[in-house]
């Protein structure tokens, strides 16, 4: 997909495309099959500069935005899909949420260690009885003057196990609901947190998720960001970001089905020519094709009218719904046209697929997207963002 990059862009681009290629892609087995998080994969792209997209310079962002962040989530989760999760994490989660409601101590503080990778960050809203309902969530968070005890469980919990600082939200009025919800920059390393690591995924394996449990946590007031029972407003301000991050994700692993078929096409024969040549595989293989390039379009327009601060809800949404269906797709194609060498352990068609499913329910369900595409569209929905 080529929108005119300029000569910086494409350096961008061909830089992540390197790193993924040298660095990420000669451990991709082992970690998968050991569900292991490398932390020295984190800290190169830390070094690179990935976790600074969309960040100001004066708190050690790159100086560059939206499209830039595209490219290199692209490139990064075309190799391994799983590193696509630590963009969101550090960069178009914690870091530009604190950019955009927080204290200037707060941005000083925070900022630089996220984009750095010296905090370890997440965001917490997913509970064991509340997805996408944010402001149905239990956890709850007890105003005691100085300070405030939390108590409660989150759960699928990107780097839940190894983060240092996160934004989480809970419930301060229980009584009030979306009006009730306070956002804090949690500091994982207070008392009374307890931390379990989820193993019984179906993809993601290189990618840490927990179980957070809080007993009597103590907060300080000082963490609390952007206003006690304003959380709910920045929450549905930091999914449209990180909807980005997971519709570009997708995007490439898209990219990596579309390509691990054309070349199995391409010298795979049966009947004594390429399998490419039969009209059934090319059918195939232009659906993948069209589907590809319709959801670059999405993502880098979504992309393009948050860098210039044009609304973008419906944009963003369609994005990432799009992205569920069109990668889904992909990947059950690709294991299809793999055929019974798709189904082991041989190719990566079923990691592909394994991986692929994430994009249905992370950062919104299907369901969720479809309502606020067709609310945008029917004019029903305020939300400007």
């Amino acid at each position: 997909m080529d929108f005119g990059l300029t000569e910086e862009q494409r350096m961008l681009q061909d830089m992540a495309k390197n790193f993924a290629e040298t660095e990420i892609a000669p451990y991709v087995d082992e970690d998968e099959e050991h569900h292991h998080w490398r932390k020295e994969i984190f800290d190169k792209m830390a070094e690179l500069g990935f976790f600074g997209f969309s960040i100001d310079e004066q708190y050690d962002g790159n100086g560059m935005g939206f499209v830039e962040g595209v490219l290199a989530i692209e490139q990064v989760a075309k190799v391994h899909t799983s590193w696509r999760m630590a963009f969101n994490m550090q960069d178009w989660g914690p870091a530009l949420t604190i950019q955009k409601f927080g204290t200037e101590e707060q941005k000083q503080k925070y900022i630089p260690k996220f984009v750095s990778g010296e905090y370890i960050g997440n965001f917490a809203m997913t509970e064991p009885d509340f997805g996408s309902d944010v402001a149905g969530m239990k956890c709850r968070a007890d105003d005691k003057g100085d300070y405030y005890v939390i108590n409660g469980a989150k759960m699928f919990i990107t780097n839940g196990t190894i983060c240092d600082y996160g934004l989480l939200y809970v419930k301060t009025d229980k009584d009030a609901g979306s009006k009730g919800v306070t956002c804090f920059i949690m500091d994982y390393s207070l008392p009374g947190i307890t931390r379990k690591k989820m193993l019984d995924k179906v993809g993601l394996w290189a990618s840490d998720t927990g179980e957070v449990t809080f007993e009597d946590v103590k907060v300080p007031r000082e963490l609390v960001l952007g206003g006690v029972n304003k959380g709910f407003g920045i929450c549905m301000t930091q999914l449209n970001a990180t909807r980005l991050g997971c519709a570009a994700g997708a995007l490439g692993l898209s990219a990596a089905c579309l390509e691990a078929s054309i070349q199995y096409a391409t010298e795979r024969s049966q009947f004594g020519k390429p399998i490419g040549r039969y009209q059934l595989i090319q059918q195939q293989i232009a659906e993948m094709k069209m589907e590809h390039e319709a959801l670059a379009a999405l993502v880098y327009k979504a992309a393009w009218l948050k860098d210039h601060n044009i609304p973008n809800v419906m944009e963003t949404s369609m994005a990432k719904l799009f992205s569920a269906k069109a990668v889904v797709h992909a990947a059950n194609e690709c294991m299809k046209l793999h055929g019974s060498y798709g189904y082991s352990l041989e190719y990566p068609c079923g990691r592909f697929l394994r991986d692929c499913k994430q994009f249905e329910t992370l950062e919104g369900t299907s369901h969720m997207h479809t309502l606020i595409v067709a609310n945008a569209a029917l004019g029903y929905s305020q939300n400007r963002v």
